[in-house]
């Protein structure tokens, strides 16, 4: 087919934001292509905000047409958390038919080289970036994101992580070189001189598994890294959030054309309520790349039986935050009550179980005790969401039913030091908004009057539940942290202290059980954000995922280099 986008003007036009973004692993400091504020859109190209509220709108009942071979079907079924019904619907695949056909041209983008599909990855992602604003209503009303949430973390900041798996996929595959000349000396004989040739060639086809509450944020980094090595991609999207893939993987296949190859090299298996394919789909022998974020439940049986595929998980852990001493308790409080706020605590990052001495802590603000924190922590997110317009951009909505019901149980666990309250929202008056509880359990109790303590803070109780957990000393807290990272994994830890010796011991902790750390967080950098280009989400390396975002482990063995060397 013929190409509109020749790779000479594509790398003339991406080759310096692969750069900047090459430069940016290297170094970890700020950098980011996409603007985060709304009003930074609507002109060379982009959509304005006027602009991608009426696109998403025109979407409503309609069909996302990909031009697909097998489409057997039209399915959808999206309800927004907001309480609309999108009524969007997406072509069916019969995958005998869609499987073959993406194979077909994964020939010729292998042989297009690693800084032709860097190219291709960095103009399908600017594309995205053009219509941030349509995506973002449509991450919105997917996973119940808060608009501003939406837009930062679906647009932007996903755009971000997709861009870093593409740096880090070009920086493993010209890490050897594409020929070399090899001579060995023969003392007095003629040398052995060979001509040696090195291709990164791709496993095969891959599966995106999508997940609810953040579609592209965790979508992309598997998206990019495994079509920049020279794999097709099969996106699966959550069944509630399906269309800002199906989105991403029209855009992907319109930008593939233009440059003249296969645009099956992406494409979307949406699904028939309650079809459940992601099963049949894993253990299909031309799947040989897995991307999963989601339950453990789900997550283990991917690894267990999807045995012909290179599986990459997220699952769930059990975020553990230290609070032994603090020299700004008025920042320390304000920092835990908006990272325990936001997105209704929807987030895998969100902290849950904070572990604080039952003798107390000592601050600037002379000691407190136990008890004082909890109620002080209390009424800081009490204060925070106190005003119900503030509260409705904070929370967002609740994703899903199962959610509420953990939320509602949670009451049930141990001494309510915050209840949870129910927000209304005028522009979405169906939607479920929440403020968050929290608990007060005790590390030394187990089964003590019924309750079992230990048994609600050793388990995720996903959402906008806490932990306040009284411990018997910082020596105890450390321990209880280092146990629930081994046992249960964790995607963030915080903690707070001013003292040395306990900021090296929790140091030391996460190290051994490989957990990421931030200390002493008082200001507007919180636990359950991470920065593209320079932190990484997760580690790969304790039970919350064998994988992280994004780091050289993330993309090099999606690929494999195949030599062929001849006499010269």
């Amino acid at each position: 087919m013929a190409a509109e986008l020749t790779p000479h003007e594509l790398i003339a036009k991406h080759r310096p934001t692969l750069d900047q973004a090459l430069e940016a692993i290297r170094t970890r400091a700020y950098w980011s292509p996409h603007p985060e504020h709304p009003k930074a859109y609507g002109e060379n190209g982009s959509l304005s905000a006027e602009e991608g509220k009426a696109a998403f709108e025109a979407l409503l009942g309609d069909r996302v047409a990909l031009d697909q071979p097998g489409t057997d079907a039209w399915v959808g079924g999206e309800v927004s958390p907001f309480g609309i019904d999108l009524g969007v619907t997406y072509p069916h695949a019969d995958i005998d038919v869609l499987l073959p056909a993406m194979k077909a041209g994964q020939r010729a983008w292998r042989d297009a080289g690693a800084e032709t599909r860097a190219m291709v990855c960095l103009e399908i992602l600017g594309r995205i970036s053009d219509r941030t604003h349509e995506l973002a209503h449509a991450v919105m009303h997917t996973s119940g994101q808060a608009f501003m949430m939406a837009f930062q973390a679906g647009g932007p900041h996903a755009q971000d992580r997709g861009l870093e798996a593409v740096a880090y996929a070009y920086v493993e595959q010209v890490r050897t070189p594409d020929a070399a000349e090899w001579t060995k000396p023969q003392g007095k004989r003629d040398p052995l001189t060979l001509d040696k040739r090195f291709t990164p060639v791709p496993r095969g086809i891959a599966l995106l598994i999508g997940c609810n509450t953040f579609p592209t944020w965790n979508g992309y980094p598997g998206l990019f890294a495994s079509l920049a090595t020279g794999n097709a991609v099969l996106v699966k999207p959550h069944p509630r959030a399906v269309l800002p893939l199906a989105l991403t993987v029209r855009v992907a296949r319109e930008v593939l054309t233009e440059a003249g190859f296969d645009p099956n090299l992406v494409a979307l298996a949406a699904e028939r309520p309650g079809e459940g394919i992601a099963k049949t789909l894993a253990v299909r022998p031309e799947v040989r790349i897995i991307d999963y974020t989601g339950s453990t439940a789900f997550g283990d049986w991917l690894e267990a039986n999807a045995r012909q595929a290179q599986v990459y998980t997220e699952k769930a852990g059990v975020n553990t935050v230290i609070v032994e001493s603090t020299d700004n308790y008025k920042g320390m409080l304000s920092n835990l009550g908006f990272s325990l706020s936001l997105y209704s605590g929807q987030m895998c990052t969100t902290p849950q179980n904070l572990l604080i001495p039952r003798d107390g802590i000592t601050t600037d603000a002379g000691p407190k005790s136990y008890d004082e924190v909890v109620a002080d922590l209390a009424k800081s997110v009490g204060g925070l969401l106190g005003d119900d317009a503030r509260a409705n951009a904070l929370l967002g909505a609740i994703v899903n039913p199962d959610v509420k019901a953990r939320l509602e149980a949670a009451s049930g666990l141990g001494e309510v030091a915050l209840a949870s309250r129910e927000v209304t929202n005028p522009e979405f008056p169906e939607a479920t908004v929440r403020t968050p509880v929290i608990v007060k359990l005790d590390g030394a109790r187990k089964y003590w009057d019924g309750a079992d303590d230990e048994a609600a803070y050793m388990s995720e109780c996903f959402g906008p539940v806490s932990f306040a957990v009284a411990v018997d000393s910082a020596a105890d807290a450390v321990q209880l942290l280092r146990r629930t990272v081994h046992e249960k994994g964790a995607m963030t830890v915080g903690a707070y202290t001013t003292s040395e010796e306990v900021a090296a011991s929790i140091e030391e902790a996460c190290l051994e059980e490989c957990a990421q750390l931030s200390l002493n967080l008082t200001g507007g950098v919180y636990v359950n954000q991470t920065a593209a280009f320079s932190d990484f989400h997760g580690s790969g390396g304790n039970a919350a995922a064998n994988a992280a975002l994004c780091d050289g482990a993330f993309v090099a063995n999606r690929f494999r280099v195949v030599e062929v060397r001849r006499e010269a």
